[in-house]
């Protein structure tokens, strides 16, 4: 139930003196206290936090991916991308909700026009049409702030709608670096493979041929064939690996699934060795997933006041102007004008609960909102901490993997030049030589997993959204 007046023309002032004395009713919003650590946990005692030239997060994904063919594969992908396509749209919707959200706050101006046969009985004098032309406006006074708070709320909405597209931007980089690098890790440990069966096969025809005269025993002949065959099937699994990989690659592009260009090896990519990545601080600002929360939040915190505004009186004003005629061809030779100006106050009285219910809900959804940016800055400061520690002890364990390769190399030369002398059996060669091969393998890993930890640290740093 509503009640209402109707004001003449002497209150017209009166009312629109209030619409410029408006106000916004509903919490201004204001960031919530955060704890921010003073360095990521991880972090080089020895590694200055904020070096003058900026941080790995500040530095433009060109320069952190340097391999020419990579790069050309992430412009395809930017430009392409359905995710990122997608993205787009969902900023032009926010746009245009921005606009109808925001022309609320303005009048409403309509033009009216009729044509009545108004006939009087028992006797016709006259003309019985009656044309008429006029024009109608509505204003909603937005005095407690109701529409102004809903365009605040919108305004947020976008500004989150172009951050969750930086999101998908630094995400997209970060998956086609990963795929790409993954591709050049099964590439490498193909190559590895086929020179291993090469060797292995050169081996099995040796013993045979030994075994053959006598020389060698069966044994000798088998365990050189258990070598071949375990190659072989690190060829066979490979094989099945890079299509897949470049299939999922090509996917991100855009594109069909098909093949992938290569550039740099893997063990070639340019990359920092020693990160840095700035202050926690700054990773607030930087990284757009914490932004696009804290814009969910400022449009949580003005839709409370839209729920607010609902509490009291809702002010309109009125007016109409126009001109009437007994024939549409006379309008213009100085017909019947008429015009009206009015106002009107609608109070809300008994609503079943539905107003309290709705602010109610609306500050429950503004306690959810600032929960999950908090949450989310946390998670930012997690992820950093996770990638600068991954990066770190994966360098280091890929150095000891390649030490271990080499020792590896040296002893299955070493076996096999005792096999030979007859000072060891073919036994200890295949455990020197099975072991070597999987070093090789692990060491092509090692090599992915440590540019596998840049990228994510680079992402987790907000890196990779700037053009």
């Amino acid at each position: 139930m509503r009640t209402k007046m109707r004001t003449g023309t002497s209150s017209l002032g009166l009312i629109l003196l209030l619409s410029l004395s408006a106000c916004k009713v509903g919490p201004n919003y204001k960031r919530p206290t955060l704890d921010v650590p003073g360095q990521y946990r991880g972090t080089a005692p020895d590694l200055p936090q904020q070096p003058a030239g900026g941080h790995f997060g500040e530095m433009k994904w060109p320069t952190v991916y340097q391999d020419e063919t990579l790069q050309a594969l992430l412009k395809e992908a930017l430009t392409n991308n359905y995710d990122i396509r997608i993205a787009a749209t969902r900023i032009l919707q926010a746009q245009a909700n921005l606009g109808i959200t925001r022309a609320n706050q303005f009048p409403t101006v309509g033009g009216v026009g009729s044509i009545q046969n108004e006939q009087s009985t028992p006797l016709f004098t006259g003309s019985p049409w009656i044309d008429t032309l006029g024009l109608q406006m509505n204003y909603i006074v937005d005095f407690w702030g109701q529409y102004r708070r809903a365009t605040e709320a919108a305004r947020a909405n976008l500004l989150a709608s172009k951050y969750a597209q930086n999101v998908v931007q630094i995400t997209l980089i970060s998956e086609v670096a990963n795929d790409y690098f993954a591709l050049r890790q099964y590439d490498a440990q193909l190559e590895v493979s086929k020179q291993t069966v090469d060797a292995d096969k050169e081996i099995l025809r040796l013993n045979t041929i030994n075994f053959k005269g006598g020389y060698y025993s069966l044994t000798d002949v088998d365990q050189a064939l258990l070598l071949v065959q375990q190659a072989e099937a690190e060829v066979i699994s490979l094989n099945q690996l890079i299509p897949q990989t470049e299939n999922s690659l090509s996917i991100l592009l855009g594109r069909n699934p098909g093949p992938i260009n290569r550039g740099l090896n893997l063990v070639d990519q340019p990359h920092l060795p020693d990160v840095p990545v700035g202050l926690p601080s700054a990773l607030l600002e930087r990284r757009p997933d914490v932004r696009e929360s804290e814009q969910a939040l400022v449009a949580a915190n003005a839709n409370v006041g839209v729920a607010k505004a609902a509490f009291f009186p809702q002010i309109s004003l009125t007016g109409s102007f126009g001109a009437s005629s007994t024939a549409l061809t006379s309008f213009l030779q100085g017909p019947a004008t008429f015009w009206a100006v009015g106002g009107q106050l609608a109070q809300p009285i008994f609503e079943g609960g539905r107003i309290t219910s709705g602010y109610r809900l609306a500050w429950a959804q503004r306690d959810q909102a600032e929960l999950q940016y908090k949450q989310t800055v946390q998670q930012a400061f997690g992820d950093v901490a996770n990638s600068l520690v991954g990066y770190q002890q994966s360098r280091q364990f890929r150095i000891k993997i390649a030490e271990q390769t080499a020792t590896y190399k040296e002893s299955a030369q070493l076996a096999n030049v005792r096999f030979t002398g007859g000072y060891a059996s073919f036994l200890e060669v295949l455990t020197i030589e099975q072991q070597y091969f999987t070093s090789e393998l692990a060491l092509m890993q090692a090599w992915y997993t440590e540019l596998q930890n840049y990228e994510q640290l680079y992402a987790a740093l907000g890196g990779g959204w700037e053009p």
